[in-house]
């Protein structure tokens, strides 16, 4: 197995089209141009420098491990990075951003000394196609490029560049009140060629827009600046030209090391979607929900009936998963897969988050659509004829198909916020009585065919003996009252059965070598949003003071610029899966305004948020806030 740096040690810089991981080496190892779903440029994170990369550093022998970044920071609520590092012969800083897209994708890396005189070396391999394509690379009116097939990559900077054996490599001193700027543009290789960019004022434009954008969060609660990074992430992950929002900006970046739970998650799942909104709801982004609201109507079209989990990000349906067989993996953890087989799945809790959604939308004062309304009623009228089939759940498996409780409770809670647009008047010609009758059909079901009472849990699937983390939900829908002796012990049941002894959540049991209930072998690390959703369970459930411990817990883990990964490894103590995500961040940001509202007025909120749904619903407009 090879080592490569821990996942907690790359930064994300975006233009809300596609991002880059630049880790603390100085070395950008993964950018896709132009968009998040295409071939990267650079692939080092899911191989080695032969499959792509960009490094900007001290050059070997200034008296520094380039390794060792002397402190690595955002300017502030923004996206704009900045790297130091501290030689013999001065201290230099590096800043690297990508401006919000206007036209042509670019990354932006301004080299500034701080102090002395510092030899500096900036590396390049373009290696488009996943790493599998040598460009051409050649001169073109005194500026760099790089051009294979229908791509080209533009380095401009005021430095020398010299080509050998496919790297791009300058050498340079910066010397204290200095800078050196360097900008790599993607264009078409057919199109004209790109403007030079002006690097100040792009990053002048870049820190307005993200500081205006993190001004507007109307969350002021104990973690504001964990809340706020964690929004400015999520609003990273989002594909602006569409409204869609990516699951995470990375694929294969394993969910166990050396394993095979490998998958591409540059796609948009209506659930992650659904739930990312939320967030961003909560804390008074309206408009990202309106741009997904329109995404939600171009990618469903006309064709509600053969709803998908997922689509691409401009609402494509066909998303063929395939394998690059040439890429060795992250630390060997092969395959790496790009596209996603999934997408073909049923998974009937998906209705219950679209339709929560656009619950909150209504809730939240968004202008109602009657486009919507009319995808909303024929969305619960396929509900209404699917929700007794089994389906592959939240998790995906690659197994046979169950009835899973999970799914059934997000059935519940399509028909159940549904009845309440109607009752609002927000949904007219629905048959009401009917819904009601269905919401009491799927409830009394559920707790027939779902609950053990020996055990006094509720379980994976209806029949089965396994418990799944994804029960935790149960006392956020509105399901069932809090203080219902059930969701007490399906918590408790979690927490005993699926808990790690630092108090972290493991989706559901794993087979280790032989064939798991989700269809595949191996095994994987605790699932940060389930560790999210059992704060907010033990926190719903009258246990607040262990529930802000487990969340104190949960921060402690994201790494030193607030990022977080899909999963963390208790026994290696590092964060997997693909990073960063959009489900972990989504987490903490909800659980940061549940326990505020609980801790402000616990009486009253807890009434209101069993009353509304999950803790995402809950705006903080509709909150009593103490005095």
């Amino acid at each position: 197995m090879t080592h490569s740096p821990r996942i907690e040690r790359y930064a994300l810089i975006g233009d809300m089209q596609t991002s880059a991981h630049v880790c603390d080496t100085g070395s950008i190892d993964w950018l896709c141009l132009p968009r998040f779903d295409s071939g990267s440029v650079f692939a080092a994170l899911l191989g080695t420098e032969e499959h792509g990369f960009w490094r900007i550093c001290p050059a070997p022998g200034s008296g520094v491990d380039p390794g060792l970044v002397a402190e690595r920071r955002y300017r502030g609520d923004t996206l704009v990075l900045e790297s130091v590092w501290n030689t013999e012969t001065g201290t230099v800083r590096v800043t690297d951003f990508m401006p919000p897209r206007g036209g042509t994708p670019q990354v932006f890396r301004i080299v500034e000394g701080v102090s002395g005189v510092v030899p500096m070396v900036s590396a390049m391999r373009p290696r488009p196609g996943y790493g599998r394509v040598s460009p051409w690379i050649h001169e073109a009116c005194g500026r760099m490029v790089a051009e294979a097939g229908a791509d080209a990559l533009w380095l401009d900077t005021s430095v020398p560049q010299t080509e050998k054996d496919g790297v791009v490599v300058s050498r340079f001193d910066v010397a204290a009140g200095h800078s050196v700027a360097f900008v790599l543009s993607w264009c078409p290789s057919h199109a004209i060629t790109p403007q030079i960019p002006a690097p100040y004022a792009a990053l002048a434009e870049t820190l307005a827009f993200w500081r205006d954008w993190a001004g507007q969060c109307t969350y002021n609660g104990p973690f504001r600046t964990e809340v706020v990074r964690s929004l400015v992430t999520l609003k990273a992950l989002t594909y602006m030209p569409s409204g869609a929002i990516v699951a995470a900006p990375t694929t294969s970046l394993p969910e166990e090391l050396g394993g095979g739970r490998n998958w591409d998650y540059r796609y948009t799942w209506l659930r992650d979607a659904s739930t990312t909104l939320a967030a961003l709801l909560g804390a008074g982004y309206r408009s990202e929900a309106e741009a997904w609201r329109r995404w939600l109507l171009r990618a469903v079209a006309g064709d509600p009936e053969n709803l998908q989990i997922m689509y691409g990000i401009t609402g494509e349906r066909d998303l063929p998963e395939r394998v690059l067989d040439w890429l060795p993996g992250y630390e060997g953890s092969a395959p790496v897969r790009v596209g996603n087989g999934a997408a073909a799945q049923f998974q009937l809790d998906v209705y219950g988050e679209v339709i929560e959604t656009l619950y909150l939308a209504h809730r939240s004062g968004i202008t109602p659509c009657s486009d919507t309304a009319a995808l909303h009623q024929r969305l619960i009228g396929q509900l209404a004829q699917r929700w007794r089939e089994p389906d592959e759940g939240i998790w995906e498996v690659r197994g046979l198909r169950r009835h899973f409780v999970h799914s059934k409770v997000m059935a519940w809670v399509a028909v159940d916020r549904t009845v309440r647009l109607a009752e609002d008047g927000a949904l007219p010609g629905v048959d009401l009585p009917a819904l009601i009758k269905l919401r009491e059909t799927i409830h009394h079901e559920v707790c027939t065919n779902g609950y053990d009472p020996v055990r006094n849990t509720f379980t994976q699937s209806y029949g089965s003996q396994e418990l799944d983390a994804a029960l935790l939900i149960i006392p956020q829908t509105g399901f069932l009252p809090t203080d219902d002796p059930r969701v007490i012990g399906t918590v408790d049941a979690v927490r005993r059965e699926l808990s790690t002894p630092e108090g972290l959540v493991r989706r559901y049991p794993t087979a280790g070598d032989q064939q798991g209930v989700d269809g595949l072998p191996g095994d994987e690390g605790a699932f940060l949003l389930c560790s999210f959703w059992m704060v907010d369970a033990l926190a719903l459930t009258g246990r607040l003071v262990e529930a802000g411990a487990l969340f104190e817990c949960l921060l402690a883990l994201r790494s030193n610029l607030g990022l977080l990964a899909e999963e963390y490894d208790p026994v290696t103590r590092r964060q997997v899966g693909n990073f960063p995500q959009a489900f972990s961040h989504e987490g903490l940001v909800a659980s940061a305004y549940l326990l505020q509202q609980l801790s402000a007025a616990p009486a009253a909120t807890l009434e209101l948020v069993t009353d509304t749904g999950r803790p995402q619903p809950v705006l903080p407009e509709l909150v009593p806030q103490s005095a």
